[in-house]
């Protein structure tokens, strides 16, 4: 629960605090704020699977009883990583000329304050880059209710008082990086002190190179997967940060929010499948793996497929309502409702993600996410040439389409063999369709109604409980489940 807490808030501020960035800065210097959001991102291919390690080490520690051993560990990281914050610092205030005056291309900030801004991005960078190590301690210390608190209290002072100091001391982009940065070095001494109070800091600790050869294989292996994984999820931004002007890429980044709320509901699904798939198959229980594969495969489409469907909609209301913009809405929606397509075909992925996780295999999936990356650069480059912010889009929507199809072979290539047809048309399938026939017929009910947007807002809602509970009906899995927790309620 601390975790899902933890997820919901995160997203919940981080949508709030966006109308009142907009008012304070503008689209231009809110592009700004997404190239940061991207190269912190990017810049995690450096960890290369150090932070999960952690994790997994102080979980083996923590059950044996010898956090001491675990601590070693965590001392020799931190001083990699310490140093790598520093390297992170320099390489980009070094590079910050070069990023202002020939990638990022502005009409009402200056070079100048671009260069500023990307010189405290690289501080912001740094100061935060520590943080991901001992989250990985605290959460293999079974201890994510501290890390999860640490988190959101420290999302809630940078968002919350990044708008009190736009709004009362400087209304400046670099006001807003500066204050992230201080909140930045606070969160990462906050996070050690307590790490280092749950393992236990002794004098004793040192550097300890054979620390680093005895993980080195499991690191490098995870690393590759999380390498492919981020490269493949921010390439598009990379690319359009540098075809699109500051403005386009700052409405193509709203609309990246936007879409990126549907992880609200997929993360958690994920996150409960994916040690149900662990333990059927440590228990070599394949035929309950399979059903629990199904249900959980036909539940995600069918909770995340009507939730998008209506959300493309009413996308342009939704925006509105959001950052209160009517002309700023119109130009977001189609890229969200692009975006918002394809991450929805993105999200019913993450269960056959989980079984072959949960298999061990880890090699299929890097050959996936090659295949993707060698056919996004060059979508992205020539779509997002020819039509720019929405040739990015569409760029990402035609990526995920390819990725359901290939990467539903691939894995019924290995298990459950030959089920690759039923789970596309079925139990993916079925659920899709209603969502598209629904969705048809609302755009012509909301073609026929004025421009009153809580009339369309109702009428959406009622798609949406008209769509989910028809891909319930569709389902013996999903309806046995729904009826199980009504009779829950009504006999409590």
């Amino acid at each position: 629960m601390a975790g899902l807490a933890n997820s919901v808030w995160s997203a919940l501020i981080g949508l709030a605090v966006v109308p009142f960035y907009l008012k304070y800065l503008g689209i231009e210097a809110y592009g700004l704020i997404g190239f940061f959001v991207t190269t912190q991102t990017l810049l995690q291919l450096l960890d290369m699977g150090m932070a999960p390690t952690i994790n997994r080490e102080v979980a083996r520690c923590s059950a044996s009883g010898d956090l001491k051993e675990a601590g070693k560990l965590l001392h020799t990281l931190a001083i990699i990583y310490w140093c790598m914050a520093g390297v992170i610092a320099l390489l980009i205030l070094a590079l910050a000329p070069w990023i202002a005056e020939y990638w990022l291309q502005s009409k009402q900030l200056s070079p100048q304050i671009i260069s500023h801004a990307v010189m405290l991005i690289g501080l912001v960078v740094a100061c935060r880059w520590p943080i991901g190590l001992y989250q990985g301690a605290l959460i293999g210390a079974q201890r994510l209710t501290v890390s999860s608190g640490i988190n959101m209290a420290m999302v809630t002072i940078g968002s919350l008082g990044a708008v009190a100091v736009l709004a009362f001391i400087s209304p400046t982009i670099e006001a807003f990086f500066i204050w992230q940065a201080c909140v930045g070095i606070v969160y990462a001494i906050t996070i050690r002190a307590a790490a280092w109070r749950i393992i236990g800091d002794t004098k004793a600790n040192h550097f300890d190179a054979d620390y680093i050869r005895r993980i080195l294989k499991f690191s490098l292996g995870v690393g590759a997967i999380s390498f492919s994984g981020i490269v493949l999820t921010q390439l598009d931004k990379v690319i359009l940060s540098k075809t699109l002007g500051l403005e386009s890429f700052g409405k193509y980044m709203l609309a990246t929010m936007v879409a990126n709320s549907l992880y609200i509901l997929i993360v958690p699904i994920f996150n409960t499948a994916y040690p149900k798939f662990s333990s059927l198959v440590a228990q070599e229980k394949l035929e309950e793996l399979f059903m629990q594969y199904r249900t959980a495969s036909h539940l995600l489409a069918t909770m995340l497929f009507p939730l998008a469907m209506v959300m493309v909609l009413l996308s342009q209301q939704l925006i509105q309502l959001w950052t209160g913009n009517g002309s700023l809405a119109a130009d977001v929606a189609p890229l969200a409702s692009l975006l918002l397509i394809g991450y929805a075909l993105h999200g019913v992925m993450h269960m056959p993600y989980a079984l072959m996780l949960a298999q061990g295999e880890t090699r299929s999936m890097l050959k996936i996410y090659v295949s993707l990356i060698v056919i996004i650069v060059p979508l992205t480059a020539v779509l997002s040439l020819m039509y720019g912010a929405v040739g990015g889009a569409l760029a990402q929507l035609l990526l995920f389409v390819f990725y359901v199809l290939m990467g539903t072979w691939i894995t019924h290539k290995r298990y459950f063999i030959g089920f690759a047809r039923e789970w596309l048309l079925i139990d993916v399938g079925v659920p899709l369709g209603i969502s598209l026939l629904i969705g048809l017929l609302g755009f012509f009910i909301l073609s026929m109604l004025g421009a009153e947007v809580y009339v369309k807002l109702m009428v959406g809602l009622v798609l949406w409980g008209v769509a989910t509970l028809l891909s319930i009906y569709s389902s013996q899995f999903s309806r046995s489940i729904f009826v199980g927790y009504w009779n829950q309620f009504r006999y409590r």
